[in-house]
């Protein structure tokens, strides 16, 4: 007998687990469309990842009663949300919005560092690389915001028997040549891309 339904076409094609995100220098590695942050960059464990692709829409409709004749995106975003495990003065300063691979940030240890309460301004521009391993240990995904900030209100919720897991968003910003100090790689895709091998 036959199956019906959605029958899985490809098991290697089936996402299970969390991405791997390394955060690195934005200006440094602008030029670069594949993926050059090492898995030493990465901000560690995690509670969650989400890719979100946000995209306001225009329908036009004509008529009485009114019917659509037409979409077209007005508006498009993308981000990617996750809650880090590690409590480090670098996941911290990232979630404040510094680039926790500059300046003073630079030098903090896992267990040494100061970030500044009360003095935030505009977040630091990093590169975002999210790294998709899928179940088969072979196939991965990638997605890479060449030029993205920080944003988020930062919560540290200590628990007693879980593990404190603090929300931030990557989101993607212009990196295309018409952008001081973006490239023209990314001229046809400048919030970034998705890229699998």
């Amino acid at each position: 007998m036959a199956r019906k339904g959605p029958v899985t076409k490809d098991t290697s094609t089936v996402a299970l687990g969390l991405a791997q995100i390394r955060v690195g220098d934005s200006a440094t590695n602008i030029g670069a469309d594949a993926p050059t942050l090492l898995a030493a960059d990465s901000i560690g464990a995690l509670a969650n990842t989400r890719f979100v692709g946000n995209t306001d829409w225009f329908k036009l409709e004509s008529g009485f009663p009114l019917i659509e004749d037409f979409t077209t995106p007005v508006r498009e975003a993308g981000a990617l949300e996750c809650s880090f495990k590690e409590i480090t003065p670098a996941n911290i300063a990232l979630a404040y919005g510094l680039d926790p691979n500059s300046g003073e940030f630079a030098g903090m240890t896992v267990h040494s560092g100061e970030i500044p309460l009360g003095n935030r301004y505009a977040p630091d521009y990093v590169r975002m690389e999210a790294v998709y391993t899928y179940p088969n240990a072979i196939n991965h995904m990638y997605i890479i915001f060449p030029r993205a900030q920080v944003s988020a209100n930062v919560e540290m919720d200590l628990q007693s028997e879980d593990a404190a897991a603090v929300p931030i968003t990557f989101e993607s910003k212009r990196a295309d040549s018409e952008m001081t100090g973006g490239n023209a790689m990314w001229d046809d895709k400048p919030l970034g891309h998705i890229a699998w091998d």
